[in-house]
C-alpha cells in the first residue's frame, strides 16, 4: 500500500505530468485518493477536477489519453510525477500539446506552441 500525504492540501496532491520520451512537462493537475487509485488500477492518468468538483480520466472527452509509464513520488509523499505516453497530440484542454505554452518575454506573454485542436469543437459538442 502506497501512503501519500493528502493532509497538507485539503485532500488533493499535485500531479506533474511529463512526456516519458522527451521529458517535456505537459501539465499539472491534482489527484485525490480516488484518482490515485484509478490511475494505479487502470494505467491511465486520472485526476480530480477542482473546477468541476469531480473525478476525470485524462482524454475521456478529447481522446488525448495519457498512459502511465512510470510514477515517481517526492520526498514528502505529497506530490507525484507521472511519466506518460501522450496518446493524441495535446495534453492541454486549450488545444496545445503542453499546458505550459506561454512564455514570459520582456514582461509580456508570448504563445510558444502550436494549437493542435479547437477546444470548442471538442468540448462543446
Amino acid at each position: 500500500m502506497i501512503d501519500l500525504d493528502y493532509n497538507k492540501t485539503d485532500g488533493l496532491i499535485p500531479a506533474i505530468v511529463q512526456d516519458y520520451r522527451t521529458g517535456e512537462v505537459l501539465m499539472l493537475a491534482y489527484m485525490n485518493k480516488e484518482a490515485w487509485n484509478l490511475t494505479l488500477s487502470s494505467g491511465k492518468a486520472s485526476f480530480y477536477s477542482r473546477s468541476r468538483q469531480k473525478l476525470w480520466v485524462k482524454g475521456e472527452t478529447s481522446g488525448n489519453v495519457q498512459l502511465v509509464k512510470e510514477i515517481r513520488i517526492d520526498c514528502d509523499n505529497d506530490t507525484v510525477l507521472l511519466k506518460v505516453d501522450q496518446i493524441g497530440d495535446a495534453a492541454c484542454h486549450t488545444g496545445y500539446r503542453s499546458c505550459f505554452h506561454k512564455k514570459v518575454e520582456k514582461n509580456s506573454i508570448k504563445v510558444d506552441g502550436i494549437k493542435v485542436f479547437d477546444p470548442e469543437e471538442v468540448y462543446n459538442q
